[in-house]
């Protein structure tokens, strides 16, 4: 789904996608009770998940959790702490030098707001975090959202909206912004 769009439930893109989020869903829980010391035991299921070897100088630490994992792109010298979960179908860039803190969350699907399509539909778009970004724990990272070099995410704020680089942005405060 990489890009911002709809898609149906009922559809054979979705079974496919389906099947990759059982498929990874195992390859995770395999990873998650490895001995923290097995890096080649580590390494083989990354790869597995992510399509493709981790670049150099990532650090993850189990738990780790991803619905997808071949859309997560992650340059060198990221470092992923505890407990983190990154659901990428529409597709998650962290650029390099990007800290992420523990239990931070990145959502790139959802569903309609609508209660009519909400069960036929998910809507997805793209994460993109610049290079030097430091994402705090318990941060949570929604569908379509850039941030931008060097800006730092407080913990347990929640990003709606772009992030402009070197700054800092706080707050999960939920309000009623209309009713149906």
């Amino acid at each position: 789904m990489p890009s911002d769009r709809l898609m149906r439930i009922h559809s054979a893109e979705f079974q496919a996608m389906a099947e990759r989020v059982l498929r990874v869903t195992e390859l995770t829980s395999r990873l998650n009770v490895l001995p923290f010391e097995d890096e080649a035991g580590k390494a083989e299921l990354f790869e597995q998940i992510l399509g493709r070897p981790l670049p150099a100088r990532v650090t993850i630490y189990p738990p780790f959790y991803t619905d997808h994992g071949l859309h997560l792109d992650l340059a060198e010298r990221v470092f992923i702490n505890q407990n983190c979960t990154f659901l990428d179908y529409a597709g998650i860039r962290l650029g390099e030098r990007v800290m992420v803190g523990p239990k931070a969350t990145f959502i790139t699907v959802g569903h309609p707001v609508d209660p009519e399509e909400r069960r036929g539909w998910l809507s997805g778009a793209p994460i993109d975090v610049a290079e030097n970004v430091w994402i705090g724990a318990g941060a949570t990272i929604l569908p379509g959202v850039s941030i931008g070099r060097d800006a730092v995410v407080a913990a347990g704020a929640v990003v709606a909206d772009d992030v402009p680089p070197a700054s800092l942005v706080t707050g999960s405060k939920a309000a009623v912004h209309r009713r149906w």
